[in-house]
This record gives C-alpha cells, structure tokens and sequence, in this order.
C-alpha cells in the first residue's frame, strides 16, 4: 500500500528520523520490496526506496520530491569517517533552457532551495542489502552557499552556451559540476551545439561535488 505524502516538514522529518539505524533490507521488507544484489545495474535504486518510505510525489517530473512541502530529497552515501562517497545528483541537464534561464529560474536553484538529507552507510565492501540509514537533516543554503551555487552554474551555463555541452569536462566547477548521466556512451538526447545547430547529445546532469555535502554534514552533525 502506497505511503501517504507528509503534511509537513516535521512529519517528513519525523518520518526520515525514524529509518536512522536501519538497514537497507529492513525498509525494503516494509515495503514489500526486493532488495538486488548491488546498484551496478540499479543506480538510484536506494533513492526510489527512500521516496517511497516517506511518501514522495514527484516521481520523475522536474519539481522537488515532496511538491507541496517544496522538499527535494537526497540519499547521500558516507564512509565510515561520516564523508560523502560520491557525487550527489541534482537534476538532469534541459541543454535548450540552459542557453536562456537565469539562475533564478533554473532547476538546480529550485531543487537545492530546500533538501532532505538522509545519509546512508555507501561503502563497497559492505553488502548493500545491510547498509543503514543514519540521521536526516533538512537544509537550506545559506548566503554563501547560494552565492558559490550561482556562481557555478553561471559560469557553466556559459560555458556550454560559448563552447557546447561536450566541451564541458567534470574539472568545471568548484562546488557544482556537469557530469554525463547515462548507463554508457551509446545513450544520445537531443541537443545544441554552441552555434546552435542540433545534435544528438550524450545526457548530462548537474551534480554536487562531495567537497560540498561535506561541509553541510560537518557543520550539522560537528564532524
């Protein structure tokens, strides 16, 4: 039976609180799940366990996962020392608002003005089926971190506008980065180059760098 959606933060809140200490397999049985072996062929798979769990709308349109509360949610994979493990996904990259959004309007704003939290144990080595969740938290970007988030994504929004989407490497970017989000090299959406002709582009997305998801769990949780 489907989870109902939260009435409000602190219902969410309570909600992600709640998982913190268990496993993977634990949230999984609840929901009548199975877990797979691992995410070599099941990326955002803990994600979609996650949103089902506390009752997420959105689905896979562009909008924050919990619509009315205006809360994106974020599964963050840590190692033992409480560090992020990888990149944190933001949204998909639409190449043709890219070259006409301003940084106000863009998805990467609207999806980071309010997150979710909810870490979880990502080493390798330890079977996923066993990893747990751990203590969520709800954050906002302060001024300064809003001021680097723009400032990134102005600077690449140019880039791709100046020199086209393949030109971009993940080396641009001191907090946000542009990564290709595809299973491999064969996958093509179409897009622009930067004299405006289309192409056939390989998919990419807007990722946060473990640089940054650090120091939000730093400053939240004194690591």
């Amino acid at each position: 039976m489907p989870v109902s959606s939260p009435a409000n933060e602190e219902e969410l809140l309570a909600r992600a609180a709640v998982l913190a200490g268990e496993s993977i397999a634990e949230v999984a049985q609840g929901l009548g799940l199975p877990v797979p072996a691992d995410l070599s062929k099941h990326k955002g798979w803990v994600g979609m366990l996650i949103e089902r769990a506390l009752g997420a709308s959105a689905g896979s349109r562009p909008e924050p996962d919990f619509e009315h509360l205006g809360v994106e949610l974020k599964t963050l994979p840590v190692d033992r020392a409480g560090k992020p493990c990888e990149s944190t996904f933001v949204c998909t990259i639409s190449l043709g608002e890219l070259c006409e959004m301003e940084w106000e309007d863009s998805r990467v704003r609207r999806k980071l003005s309010r997150v979710l939290w909810v870490p979880v144990q990502g080493e390798r080595e330890r079977e996923l089926r066993l990893r747990r969740f751990g203590t969520p938290l709800i954050w906002s970007p302060d001024a300064d971190e809003l001021s680097a988030l723009r400032f990134d994504w102005e600077e690449l929004a140019g880039l791709v506008t100046r020199f086209g989407v393949d030109a971009i490497t993940g080396h641009a970017g001191r907090f946000l980065q542009i990564r290709p989000k595809a299973r491999d090299a064969s996958v093509r959406r179409h897009g622009f180059a930067a004299d405006g002709a289309s192409i056939d582009a390989l998919p990419r997305g807007f990722y946060l760098r473990p640089s940054f998801t650090f120091e939000i769990l730093r400053r939240h949780f004194a690591l």
